[in-house]
């Protein structure tokens, strides 16, 4: 029985590809350093799975910033802006795109489906001329045969590469992005005979959008593109795989069919409905790749459930053509579970970090070829058992007070602009206030206090007098450029999520448990293995202290229960909602504690609830409701006086706009510049808003410093949609990546801006 894993973490157990990419990007260090850490990280993961006994190994699925971004190259796809003249495509080039530099702005990037990864949106029209510009996908087969390893070349499948792109600027937007197809093919062609080329027997095209809901024209586009592919194809073992959800009727039809394809792989955690689609008819021959390993969380598989559910397939599909694999690419689960030492044993024994799902899978494998280790499943049994019985996961209290919220939709008492003329008579705010969306540049410095103090290494007198200057610095260098609503920077947190959920019970915390979010940057979500509940106020004493350092308004910083939630590996024991109704009640307490502590405005952070949203329409409604409801709850008890801001980002808004208004935040601070502004579209259809709003003025995801013209170009814009009295201005996120040489003149540009238009506006008048 063969095994197969979908693809791997790149960034490495200790975060190596991060700080070689981080490096380079700063100048300390070569090229060929950055390819040096790649290509020993490679070699460590394809003998790592060779070893584990994994049959069906990915190559290209290792990507130094993104799996897309590494397409575009491929099909040298290369905006003009970035000046490209052709021939392989270099990190100049690929950085650029991903990053900007100095002259130029970045490609846009946004969540890949409803993940936390994040790709770079491929800019296409009708004038691309297309080309084979990065041998990327044969070096790196050709590097793991070297190693002797026979490896599964990874590809994103063209119609999937396409549907995921967005009309250049200067392309009309209803272009019809399918129409490249023909222009696509032959280099997808080209790279398919060099694979064969050189030695390959398997091809994977990942084509996740055969999950969503796709129209009949979109459909015949897949048959078309593998009929077109099938005589290059010819000699090839070919796997079309899917994941995130269910694969809709028509699209399972559709697929099936394909021309010149001999595999296809489901996800059968997330899209366990495919189950009575292959049920219902598999065709003949073909090979059935059965993601029944999570590759999206870090719980344990249950390893006798998911022997049953081969058990069936096989008598479905046959024993030599089931192959076991994971439900998607590890990608988006912690690297190693050997690398947390801090762990306790028993919450320990329920998970398993992509090193584990590699052993797991193989398990599996050779259990249905009738070699099952009888210990392995054994010591697994139990895990599962001593999870479903432990003490530590039910809290008799926060079940009840989560049930009571049954029956009341939590909204504020008073109509939101009713609520922003109390506020204004309190705050006092010029038009067009300015802000920020929380955090500020994270220093080494800084870093190191925190690192010290979790290490004991300083007392707690030493690092609160540490957090305090630097408190003190940012309120300082913010009221020296003048913006009107403040912020704390967040000296005292390293992750956004990581920082509540330490203070929050019912959550467990990783050494080492990092997943790549974008490029180099990582992030450690939280493991909710139980119930939730807040043993004690978690951010008052800081947004007190900083508030006490200036008389400007002080905003105190929260993240929202749904981005709580969606940023976290979440207990799969129980609806998903039940734990974000868990988290909305800690939330409140602490929204109704910075109120006493007279913080008069407040954040709470949804930037993942678009991320959350479900792949299919039909399941939009529910999830909606009760995360939109969520949020409410959090801040339904508080005095009309006191500003409730939200912030969201990197995601596509429009579709959710009557949500996002139905959140009933008196102010929303949006993502908007990196996506080309494409969020006012919704304001220019005629969507009224009547709470305050900033659509961010500049990207902070890139080192580039926008010019204060740049900047006040985009706040007239945002004046032909949106009413004056409402318009915020900030950045497009916070500012934590960033360094301070580049954040004050951007921030000083910002204001700079805002005032000029404040004067025409007066002037105007």
């Amino acid at each position: 029985m063969a095994s197969h894993i979908v693809g791997y973490p790149r960034m490495g157990p200790k975060r190596e590809l991060k700080f070689a990419l981080e490096s380079f990007w700063d100048g300390k260090s070569s090229a060929e350093d950055l390819q040096k850490v790649a290509t020993d990280l490679r070699a460590s993961i394809w003998k790592q799975m060779a070893g584990a006994g994994i049959k069906y190994i990915p190559s290209n699925t290792f990507s130094y910033y993104d799996q897309m971004l590494d397409t575009t190259a491929m099909l040298g796809a290369v905006p003009p802006r970035y000046n490209w003249t052709g021939g392989e495509i270099g990190f100049d080039t690929y950085f650029s795109m991903a990053r900007g530099n100095a002259s130029v702005p970045a490609m846009e990037m946004t969540k890949w489906f409803d993940t936390n990864y994040h790709f770079i949106v491929p800019e296409l029209g009708p004038d691309v001329k297309f080309s084979y510009a990065s041998h990327k996908a044969v070096t790196e087969y050709k590097e793991a045969k070297a190693l002797g390893v026979d490896t599964v070349p990874v590809l994103i499948g063209p119609v999937s590469y396409l549907l995921l792109s967005k009309p250049a600027k200067g392309v009309e937007k209803s272009f019809a992005l399918l129409s490249l197809l023909d222009k696509i093919l032959p280099i997808y062609k080209e790279v398919i005979t060099e694979l064969k080329g050189a030695g390959a027997s398997w091809i994977q095209f990942d084509e996740p959008n055969l999950v969503m809901d796709l129209e009949p024209n979109q459909l015949e586009t897949f048959t078309k593109a593998y009929s077109d592919l099938e005589s290059t194809l010819s000699g090839l073992n070919v796997l079309v795989e899917t994941y995130f959800a269910d694969v809709p009727a028509a699209a399972y039809k559709t697929l099936t069919s394909l021309k010149g394809v001999t595999a296809f792989g489901f996800d059968l955690i997330r899209g366990s409905q495919t189950l009575d689609l292959i049920k219902g008819g598999f065709p003949s021959g073909k090979y059935l790749f059965a993601g029944v390993v999570d590759g999206r969380n870090i719980w344990a598989n249950d390893l006798a459930g998911s022997l049953s559910l081969l058990g069936s397939l096989e008598g479905i599909v046959g024993k030599d053509k089931l192959v076991v694999s994971t439900s998607c690419s590890l990608l988006h689960t912690a690297v190693d579970l050997v690398n947390e030492t801090k762990l306790d044993d028993e919450i320990k024994s329920w998970l398993a970090f992509a090193a584990q799902k590699v052993v797991e899978v193989n398990a599996l494998a050779k259990a249905l070829a009738g070699q099952k280790d009888e210990a392995f499943f054994s010591a697994n049994a139990k895990a599962q058992a001593s999870r479903k019985s432990s003490p530590r996961v039910t809290n008799e209290a926060v079940q009840k007070a989560a049930a009571g919220l049954k029956g009341s939709d939590h909204r504020r008492a008073t109509n939101v602009s009713a609520r922003l003329d109390a506020q204004q008579k309190k705050l006092n705010l010029p038009v067009l206030p300015t802000t920020t969306i929380g955090s500020f540049p994270q220093t080494v410095e800084l870093r190191r206090v925190r690192r010290e103090y979790k290490a004991s290494k300083i007392s707690e007198e030493e690092y609160v007098k540490s957090i305090k200057e630097e408190i003190s610095k940012v309120v300082k260098l913010q009221e020296e450029l003048d913006i009107d609503v403040l912020v704390h920077g967040e000296p005292e947190r390293n992750d956004m999520v990581e920082y509540f959920g330490e203070q929050l019970s019912g959550f467990a915390f990783t050494a080492n448990g990092w997943v790549q979010s974008y490029g180099s940057r990582c992030v450690k979500p939280p493991i909710i293995y139980g119930d939730v509940s807040r043993p004690k106020p978690m951010t008052v004493f800081w947004s007190s202290a900083a508030q006490s350092m200036t008389k400007r308004p002080m905003k105190g910083m929260l993240t929202g229960p749904v981005t709580i939630l969606n940023w976290s590996f979440v207990r799969n024991d129980q609806p998903r909602f039940e734990t974000c109704y868990q988290i909305a009640l800690a939330i409140k307490d602490e929204v109704e504690d910075l109120e006493k502590a007279n913080i008069t405005v407040i954040q709470i952070d949804e930037a993942a609830l678009r991320e959350g949203l479900p792949l299919r329409k039909a399941e939009h409604a529910f999830y909606l409701k009760w995360a939109v409801h969520s949020f409410r709850i959090t801040n339904c008890g508080i005095q009309d006086t006191t500003q409730i801001h939200t912030h969201m980002c990197y995601s596509n808004f429009n579709d959710i706009i009557h949500s996002i208004i139905d959140m009933d935040a008196d102010v929303i601070t949006i993502e908007n510049s990196r996506s080309d502004e494409k969020l006012l579209s919704v304001f220019r259809e005629g969507v009224k808003y009547g709470a305050g709003i900033g659509p961010g003025v500049y990207d902070i995801h890139s080192p580039r410093i926008p010019s204060k013209e740049e900047i006040a170009e985009r706040i007239n814009k945002m004046l032909a949609v949106l009413d004056t009295n409402i318009l915020w201005v900030n950045p497009d996120c916070g500012l934590k990546t960033r360094k301070y040489p580049e954040v004050k003149p951007a921030l000083e540009n910002m204001v700079s801006a805002a005032k000029q238009i404040r004067t025409q506006l007066a002037s105007a008048k």
